[in-house]
């Protein structure tokens, strides 16, 4: 039996009908992608570059160890350097021979430290190059983690030039600090400085107010 050409029309009629509504529904519009503005891209190279040179510092003063120079000893993470009277530096790694109480066993976690920091501190400076490259949806997320691993990074460094300073308090002289110290210690307020930059400047460019508005 053939159905009622009627009621097939009916149907049809209501189908066309609920095609057309749907094609009439207005859609949300896209937000188009936020330009940024000249400022805004100098300050983040900026950061950058500063990140950079202070992973650069920081890899200089860890590798190289040598921080204090006292009573004819160089003092550092992984050596222990006397100067003779050629002017020539006999290095050892054994730190018990030193003059300083318990430098031997208390450098292990200092170099422990400023080391880690290096390494996060590159990862933290991936994240914040990253984010810059590749301007998706997940970009102010990925600056935002880079400045956290920065300031993870400060708190590192800091740290471990705070202990060597407290574990050789009796030979500090403020002549006695080598270079690769004062590259550590600048490192560690760049690290600090940068990082606080980095989330100011991601919460100023990108406001919460209009979060979760449709």
């Amino acid at each position: 039996m053939r159905g009622n050409p009627q009621k097939q029309e009916h149907r049809d009629e209501a189908r066309s009908n609920d095609v057309y509504a749907k094609s009439k529904v207005p859609r949300l519009p896209s937000h188009p992608r936020r330009q940024k503005s000249f400022f805004e891209t100098l300050i983040r190279s900026l950061i950058i570059l500063c990140v950079a040179i202070a992973v650069v510092l920081s890899s200089i003063s860890v590798c190289d160890g040598r921080w204090l120079l006292a009573r004819g000893q160089l003092l550092g993470l992984w050596h222990l350097c006397t100067l003779s009277n050629s002017s020539v530096l006999k290095c050892v790694t054994d730190l018990s021979l030193s003059q300083v109480e318990g430098l031997s066993v208390g450098v292990i976690p200092i170099r422990t430290m400023v080391s880690f920091a290096v390494v996060v501190a590159i990862f933290g400076l991936e994240l914040l190059m990253v984010s810059q490259v590749c301007e998706d949806a997940n970009a102010r997320r990925k600056w935002s983690m880079g400045s956290v691993l920065i300031l993870v990074s400060f708190l590192l460094s800091a740290t471990g030039v705070l202990s060597f300073s407290i574990l050789v308090k009796d030979h500090l002289t403020f002549m006695g600090f080598t270079l690769t110290y004062w590259c550590e210690f600048i490192a560690a307020f760049l690290f600090f400085l940068n990082g606080i930059s980095g989330l100011h400047i991601n919460s100023l460019t990108h406001p919460r107010s209009g979060v979760g508005k449709v």
